[in-house]
């Protein structure tokens, strides 16, 4: 029978593996009480406690002592391993079978279908989410075989978090229930949480989290190394009533519910209600060589690109670039018209492979201390080691993700790294951090810049002929498929606006949602861009040195925000004037850079057929009309080329 909950929430249970289940709880700080609870906060914890039956209950208070014995509990736990190399930093290796967001088991559960899916062709699968009734969504996820009893034997912990700086009129408060101390650790490093949060909140509304690893400790049973239910992993979010529930799977993406789940979906939805945009978009500062600032922001599919440009270091002798944030941006008008941005998380939680002191050195100065790592090798000098990450001393050893010693770089069959490993760490270690990145009124936004992996086709860059040809342009994003997600393969697929696994309502609501800012006279609309660093040439090699050298692109991008003549009108887009991106220095042939702006018609001919056929087939009658003009106007100009 579960405990009354007012006796408990000063203690949690500390379990290790191996013991058997505890038979009374260990005390690891002083609690808030459940007196620090608000009447609204108290009922959603007392109705979930009942229903998942934990040991004991722990408000969090976010607190340096608070994190400190849990890290020491994880790590006495043998769920983190403290890397002695670096400053408080520690590395975690999950289940095999839990690595990455789970995307076929995540959920909309709105009252009505058409509101959280469009409805595709007749026999066609839809690949624009899944939707599942609340009703239906609540019977499964209540029943004996997922929350119900599905924290036994474990620690309830209560999370008040802030999605944005606290008191900016753009965040929004979340409360998180978890049994992971994992997911506690490391929402401490991406959100704002504690007791300053149930301060500002009172007796408002919040964003209600439930999420569980799905893997009761009977008593008598040992616990296991990474507690994870994959067979049953279930993400759900309910429009409605504000709330996420996610079971199974201790993954970041899955397990972090202030991330994917709460800043993007549900996040949307509450945009769409009151007027503004929750985007999957890093936000960057730029300022040139005469001292003028612009502030743009990017959305790119995960592991295309962002947080290196987010943390990039300008090859242009003169220019400073500044992060705001890596992922996630929330955007709205002010009173002046300005769509301002704020970064609603508070740290990163990026892809290790690939980081190095030459593709992100800012990064690299930003994830030695406080970090947890997840799914990266080890070395025997107590560091961290990945794919293309700078080769540790000859006497080192490395251990991979998977615990094979002695691994040796450049086995391809068993990499080191698990493709999606990730660093999370706080976003003040970033040394690029800008200063008004905790602003809570947000920066100004002066262009939009949507992005790929594309290696054939699509410019370096080209700017849209207006909002609405942007917002199409947002609409008929196609990218190589990444690790990031469960895909196996690399192909080219839609991703409109970046957003694809992460609408929280219908894609054909959602470009309306785009549209609409158009018919407001008041605004000021920032300009769209769309970049491609990843176009390659006949020897399939990058045609683009990308990384520090995108700042030329950058210059080019803003010096058309300040209406230069330097852009000439082409079937896509405006692209640039012949030597109007500055080459200075780099070792770019001009046979490459003809080759990164050439418009195949065949192709674009193709590429429009594509983006007809997926609308056709995912969202038929359903495209809001000005977008299927911007498609048949795009069809009409590439009839007209020559061949």
């Amino acid at each position: 029978m579960y405990r009354q909950i007012s006796t408990l929430l000063r203690y949690a249970p500390v379990l290790k593996a191996g013991l058997k289940h505890p038979t009374s709880p260990l005390v690891v700080s002083r609690a808030l009480g459940l007196e620090a609870l608000s009447p609204n906060v108290r009922k959603f914890v007392e109705e979930n406690a009942k229903l998942c039956e934990p040991n004991s209950v722990y408000v969090c208070d976010g607190s340096e002592e608070e994190n400190s014995k849990l890290i020491d509990s994880l790590v006495k736990d043998g769920r983190l391993s403290k890397l002695t190399k670096y400053d408080n930093c520690y590395l975690a290796r999950t289940s095999k079978e839990d690595v990455a967001r789970v995307e076929a088991q995540t959920y909309i559960c709105s009252e009505k279908k058409e509101d959280a899916v469009p409805t595709p062709k007749d026999g066609v699968e839809s690949k624009l989410g899944n939707w599942m009734s609340p009703s239906k969504m609540n019977k499964d996820l209540e029943s004996a075989s997922k929350f119900k009893g599905c924290m036994k034997g474990r620690t309830m912990y209560v999370i008040p978090f802030s999605m944005g700086p606290v008191g900016s009129p753009l965040s929004k408060i979340g409360i998180q229930l978890t049994d992971s101390e994992y997911v506690v650790a490391s929402m401490r490093i991406m959100t704002r949480m504690g007791q300053k949060i149930l301060d500002r909140l009172k007796d408002g509304d919040f964003v209600k989290c439930l999420h569980s690893v799905g893997h009761p400790i009977q008593e008598g049973e040992k616990d296991v190394p990474w507690p994870c239910n994959p067979k049953k992993i279930t993400i759900a979010h309910f429009p409605e009533r504000n709330e996420i529930k996610s079971f199974g799977s201790g993954y970041g993406g899955n397990s972090l519910l202030g991330k994917k789940c709460f800043a993007l979906r549900i996040a949307s939805i509450l945009a769409r209600r009151e007027g503004w945009l929750a985007e999957h978009m890093l936000i960057l500062g730029i300022t040139n060589p005469q001292g003028v600032k612009k502030y743009v922001v990017a959305a790119f599919p995960s592991q295309c690109g962002k947080t290196n440009l987010a943390m990039i270091t300008p090859s242009l002798p003169g220019w400073k670039a500044e992060c705001v944030g890596d992922d996630i941006a929330w955007m709205k008008f002010d009173l002046n018209g300005r769509l301002r941005a704020i970064n609603p998380e508070y740290g990163f939680f990026g892809v290790a492979p690939g980081t190095n002191h030459t593709t992100n050195p800012n990064a690299m100065k930003s994830i030695f201390k406080n970090t947890i790592f997840t799914n990266v090798a080890e070395t025997s000098d107590g560091g961290v080691y990945w794919e293309d990450m700078e080769k540790p001393d000859e006497n080192v050893k490395i251990t991979s993700w998977l615990g094979e010693e002695n691994w040796q770089p450049g086995d391809k069959k068993n990499p080191a790294a698990h493709s999606n490993s990730r660093f999370c760490s706080p976003a003040g270690n970033c040394p690029i951090m800008d200063p008004k990145w905790e602003s809570p009124e947000g920066v100004p936004i002066d262009a939009i810049l949507f992005g790929g992996r594309r290696p054939q086709t699509i410019p370096l860059v080209f700017e849209s002929f207006d909002w609405e040809h942007g917002v199409f342009l947002g609409a008929s994003m196609r990218s190589e498929t990444t690790s990031a997600a469960e895909h196996t393969k690399k192909e080219i697929v839609h991703d409109p606006f970046a957003m694809r696994p992460f609408f929280g309502y219908s894609f054909a609501q959602y470009m309306s949602h785009w549209l609409s800012f158009q018919d407001r006279p008041d605004l000021v609309l920032p300009k769209i861009f769309h970049v491609n660093w990843f176009r390659k040439g006949e020897d399939k090699k990058f045609l683009w040195p990308g990384f520090g050298e995108n700042s030329r692109v950058l210059d080019w991008i803003c010096r058309r925000c300040d209406g230069e003549d330097i852009a000439e009108e082409s079937v896509i887009g405006r692209i640039p004037k012949p030597g109007t991106i500055n080459t200075e220095g780099l070792n770019v042939t001009s046979d490459d850079m003809k080759a990164l702006f050439s418009l195949p018609k065949n192709e674009l001919q193709k590429e429009a057929q594509e983006i007809e056929n997926y609308f056709n087939e995912q969202l038929p009658g359903q495209v809001p009309e000005p977008i299927l003009k911007q498609l048949e106007a795009l069809k009409d100009r590439i009839s007209q080329m020559k061949n």
